[in-house]
């Protein structure tokens, strides 16, 4: 994998065994140093630890494979102000921090922030179509929380 700055030194961040172990019988297109997981479709469960140096391609290849309904776990830097990050809140994305910074299975915590980032299929429709302006294009709701109208 290429080496990257801003403190990192490289893209081989395994994941931690605790957290892997909650995925083992997820499928994995990314494993470390394996093979190039955007040219195949993913399984209706998959959890992704992509390079950190270039997450875009792996997050548009992730809200792709969401659009046809599995679910997506991915483990990311926490990075607020990229391009990927908004579009993850756009395709109405859960994001799980971790407090303090973990610590990858080579037994080093990482120089930045994480976060686990998961993309659903359990949206709902809103009932009062037309009149919502916290829909998607799509017409689910994006807060169930401010809908006036039953969500169904």
């Amino acid at each position: 994998m290429s080496e990257v700055t801003n403190n990192i030194s490289h893209d081989n961040w395994s994941t931690p065994k605790w957290l892997m172990i909650l995925f083992e019988d997820w499928f994995d297109p990314c494993p470390l140093n394996g093979n190039n997981g955007l040219n195949i479709e993913w399984e209706d469960k998959t959890y992704v630890n992509p390079p950190y140096s270039n997450p875009t391609p792996w997050v548009e290849k992730a809200i792709i494979e969401n659009k046809k309904g599995k679910t997506i776990v991915m483990l990311l830097k926490l990075d607020t102000s990229t391009k990927w990050f908004l579009m993850l809140q756009e395709a109405n994305a859960h994001f799980i921090t971790f407090f303090g910074r973990l610590k990858f299975s080579n037994s080093k915590s990482a120089p930045f922030p994480s976060v686990l980032v998961i993309l659903d299929n359990n949206k709902a429709k809103c009932s009062h179509k037309g009149k919502c302006d916290l829909r998607d294009s799509e017409g689910y709701c994006l807060s169930k929380r401010k809908c006036k109208d039953k969500v169904i």
